[in-house]
């Protein structure tokens, strides 16, 4: 254990030695070492001359690599912390100063990572210090780079591109204008280097000294990330500056070069890796200039497209080219492509003169002839399924389906790319490739030949293409026609080789489904998907149910056309989901069950008795996958409004996944608190009765409240839903709850109540929130009295109030609260709660008699309509009978709470208790109770205005 204590400020040297053993102890494995060695590190952080000393150590080359590596690590959370002059136990000036000098004294750093660290830092400071405390570091590290010391100047190059980078990041107008004096300042010198570099590594790749090549491709790419920060960040009109335009002309001349070089550096070693991230950076910086400065790129435009169609679509590129560098070419034609500032308006005339001078290059570059060899090339050479994919295909079809619907790599790979950029040219020049496409379909007519891998593979491409373009092929294609003389006899073809066929074309029916496809087709297709998901392949099931799933989505999805079918299919999508094994599929697979349950709700209680086994066991299954029992719960939404009454049936399993969903002290609730809620939610809704396992989950409410989340919307409709379930037991066991304990309450309910007379006392800063509050008050006020009592008596306790007091703030908070409740119902029920404190003696209830008058007011002209015929006022929102509403097919049927709700209405004062004869029954007994001259004294407190208003919904009382 650590028994002593240094002051740092003391002498360099013996501080040192002391901040260097506690480093040492700090990098030990045993925890006992360890944590006192941290704890002391902590301590000193705050210590004049730390930093100094930490300098001093992790300079130090014959130290321990793990010790210099954490003194730099502190060194660097420390500028975080402590750098900023108006920081807590900030560094002094002149210990900055000395830093600042220490830390570009020497850039000889041995080991790469520690000198990565340290470029870091350095960069941080600049940051905060450069150029106005810092004049020297810029200066210092352009000579830096020049020196002929390659470690020094590597250091130097790698510290130089940190900082730029850095200082361009910054977005302030003032810290912008000092970049760009930065980088007029030294972007000549900048381009020196680079070229300097690049010359160098050009010239020594044909020696064969893989060292000496490797050390200029280094510099070569620093110097190269240096000029791309400056080029893309440093200029407001970089066009205007011809050392940017020949620097951004010239990275064409040096890409050919490079790209040739690639022809004499091997495939698989560390000198081609640097090679193909230099080639990538170079096409980095034409993206970003284009991203940020698209008008300043138009020069560029003709150069861009020539080159990258060149080396993509040609066979110019055959030998070169890799795949990341042509996913950067297509990105850099599809930028060019879709830009936004390279379009004119509809009337040309309303258009800039740069945006038709960018248009012009476009269409003099995307002739018939180029647009037809991109179209083709696309779709004959890149659309090809490779033989690496077949493999997957054939070894891990799940990894490939996942693969092809947008794995983690799925961004960077080539085929997304090339259906993206196909997509792109085909929506921008529609009218000159659509025919070119349409030739393409024609000659794929009729079967193909099982034995001719290649043409099943160009038809599979061919089919993408023409899924891809669907909604600009709308009146080219009769698809309905297509569907049946073509594309279904395919489905058909059982052999194995034909099975990217099978595959394709269900996945082409999908794209089409939205688009075109006639409602009287559609059971030809549910026989096919039935067909297709007992398929031998496992890519072609999973491809099936994702159409499926497109189907039964569309708008014009109709149950009666799809129940004939629902058995099978959900019997073959359940042993699907069984079968599949990776977390993603399997998600998938629920996905396509949970939105053909939520289609067919009702309709699907005969079939689900196999999956609502089986869901117990996937849950389990799934403890370590979160996004999973995310798909879980979706399911379990759809299948107990499905199922309604009957997903009581399911409570074992069904409450405690909602108790572990909704529990926020546990880890995975990050994941599944909203769909949890939502399942709880419709768990209550269709309930045919409350459950003491039911209302022990409720238990969980009370840190909801407190998280004040997006999610207390959710929140109040669960309360609401207890309620309506039963809300004499729900509101007794409140009742109960704060009388056992009326300081905390059991924590299941605390949080409810407090937090309406919390937001009295201190004045609510949500207004909707506190309004929603208001409406569970009304209730509690209007239909259980006697607990309203005693709940006020413990939380004038619980807050140190006096009772009336805390009553009269809640009557003030309503009054002013009333605008923002919106619904008329509610708003009916605030009146009608109010009104229900009188008739009263208590001067508090009396002080607020003018703003429970005004409010009644309100209320009355909410809800009273006037008959034309007699001339009198009458409260529309009284029921003397509720009729069954006709439910038509396509509705869903009433779920238990509805029908709670229609039950609760008939007894609902809002809807039993007329507005204008309660507010004349209660002035009458307050008339009563302080006799005629007390009661005009009380009256003459409310607006003449509105007593007339009173007085004439009142005539005839």
């Amino acid at each position: 254990m650590l028994t002593y204590h240094c002051q740092v400020s003391m002498d360099l040297n013996s501080a040192s030695t002391v901040v260097l053993q506690v480093l040492t102890q700090a990098t030990s494995q045993d925890t006992a070492v360890l944590k006192p060695a941290e704890e002391q590190l902590k301590q000193w952080e705050t210590q004049p001359g730390f930093y100094s000393v930490l300098l001093n150590i992790f300079t130090n080359h014959t130290l321990d690599i793990n010790v210099r590596w954490l003194a730099v690590l502190y060194f660097k959370h420390g500028i975080d912390r402590y750098w900023r002059r108006v920081a807590p136990h900030a560094l002094s000036e002149e210990e900055k100063t000395t830093l600042r000098a220490g830390l570009i004294t020497n850039f000889n750093e041995p080991i790469n990572q520690i000198a990565t660290q340290i470029a870091v830092l350095i960069a941080k400071v600049a940051r905060l210090d450069c150029p106005r405390q810092w004049p020297e570091l810029i200066p210092t590290l352009i000579e830096s780079v020049k020196v002929q010391d390659d470690l020094r100047q590597h250091r130097a190059l790698l510290t130089f591109y940190h900082v730029t980078k850095t200082l361009a990041s910054k977005r302030l107008a003032a810290d912008r204008k000092l970049f760009y004096d930065l980088a007029s300042g030294i972007y000549n010198f900048a381009c020196s280097l680079w070229n300097h570099h690049t010359d160098t590594f050009l010239q020594q790749v044909s020696s064969g000294n893989e060292a000496a090549i490797l050390s200029s491709l280094e510099r070569t790419l620093l110097s190269l990330k240096v000029l791309r920060k400056l080029t893309v960040n440093g200029f407001v009109e970089p066009h205007k500056n011809m050392e940017v335009m020949g620097f951004l002309h010239g990275i064409f001349v040096r890409l050919k070069q490079f790209l040739e070089c690639s022809r004499n550096i091997g495939t698989d070693n560390v000198c081609r890796d640097r090679l193909e991230k230099t080639i990538i950076l170079f096409t980095k910086v034409l993206l970003d200039f284009l991203d940020q400065h698209p008008f300043s790129f138009t020069p560029l435009i003709q150069r861009s497209l020539e080159f990258s169609v060149s080396y993509v679509f040609t066979e110019v590129g055959e030998g070169v080219t890799f795949e990341r560098f042509i996913v950067q070419c297509m990105n850099l034609i599809k930028m060019i492509v879709k830009n936004y500032a390279y379009k004119p308006s509809k009337n040309f005339e309303d258009s800039s003169p740069e945006t038709l001078e960018a248009h012009k290059i476009k269409m003099a570059f995307f002739t018939y002839p180029t647009l037809t060899e991109i179209c083709r090339r696309l779709v004959s050479h890149y659309f090809l399924l490779t033989e690496e994919e077949l493999t997957m295909w054939e070894e891990d079809p799940e990894g490939f389906t996942v693969e092809e619907t947008g794995g983690d790599s799925w961004k960077y790979s080539l085929r997304p790319c090339t259906e993206v950029l196909f997509i792109d040219i085909f929506h921008e020049y529609n009218q000159t490739l659509t025919p070119v496409l349409l030739e393409m379909m024609q000659t794929l007519q009729g079967p193909t030949n099982v034995e001719d891998m290649n043409a099943l593979l160009i038809k599979d491409a061919v089919y993408n293409a023409v899924g891809l373009a669907a909604y600009e092929l709308f009146d080219s294609v009769d698809f309905d026609q297509w569907f049946k003389n073509q594309l279904l006899p395919e489905l058909q073809v059982i052999h194995n080789r034909y099975k990217p066929l099978r595959r394709r074309v269900i996945w082409l029916i999908g794209q089409w489904i939205s688009v075109k496809f006639k409602s009287d087709l559609r059971p030809m297709l549910y026989e096919a998907i039935c067909n297709l998901l007992q398929d031998q392949d496992l890519v072609v099931r999973i491809e099936t149910a994702t159409t499926l799933k497109l189907t039964v989505d569309d708008f014009e999805f109709r149950t009666d056309q799809f129940l004939p079918y629902l058995e099978t299919m959900f019997t073959l999508l359940f042993q699907l989901l069984q079968q599949v094994t990776e977390c993603d599929t399997k998600m998938h697979v629920l996905h396509v069950l949970s939105c053909v349950i939520e289609r067919v709700n009702v309709q699907i209680r005969p079939y689900v008795g196999c999956l609502v086994q089986y869901l117990p066991l996937l849950w389990k299954q799934s403890e370590e996958h979160n996004m999973l029992r995310c798909a879980i719960l979706t399911t379990l939404i759809h299948l107990v409004q499905g199922l309604g009454a009957d997903s009581k049936n399911l409570y074992p399993f069904l409450l405690p996944v909602i108790q572990l969903s909704t529990d926020v002290s546990q880890p995975p609730h990050v994941y599944l608190l909203e769909d949890g809620l939502e399942l709880w939610l419709v768990t209550l809704e269709n309930s045919p009765c409350v459950t003491p396992e039911l209302l022990r989950i409720f238990q969980n409410m009370s840190p909801l409240l407190e998280l004040s989340s997006e999610n207390l919307r959710t929140c109040f409709k669960i309360i609401n839903g207890y309620i309506f379930l039963s809300s004499t037991e729900f509101l007794q066991v409140v009742e109960n709850a704060l009388k056992v304990n009326p300081i905390l309450g059991p924590q299941m309910f605390q949080p409810i109540f407090p937090y309406v007379f919390k937001g009295i006392i201190e004045g609510e800063r949500y207004p909707v929130v506190m309004s929603t509050y208001l409406g569970v008050m009304g209730r509690v006020l209007l239909q259980n009295t006697s607990f309203f009592s005693s709940l006020l008596n413990e939380m004038a306790h619980k807050f140190n109030q006096e009772m009336d007091q805390l009553l009269g703030n809640m009557i003030e908070m309503w009054v002013d609260r009333m605008d923002n409740i919106t619904q008329p119902e509610r708003r009916k029920l605030s009146a009608l709660a109010l009104l229900s404190l009188l008739p009263s003696d208590n001067s508090v209830i009396q002080d607020k008699f003018c703003g429970i008058i005004n409010i009644s007011v309100e209320g009355l002209h909410d809800v009273m309509t006037e008959d034309p015929e007699t001339g009198t006022y009458k409260d529309c929102m009284l029921m003397s009978h509720l009729e069954e509403p006709k439910v038509t097919e396509d509705e869903e049927p009433p779920t238990e709470q509805d029908k709670r709700k229609k039950m609760l209405a008939l007894k609902d004062p809002v809807h039993t208790v007329s507005l204008q004869q309660f507010i004349y029954e209660k002035l009458k007994a307050q008339q009563e109770i302080l006799g005629e001259q007390g009661f005009q004294s009380l009256m003459e407190t409310v607006d003449t205005e509105i007593v007339t208003q009173l007085q004439e919904f009142l005539q005839g009382f």
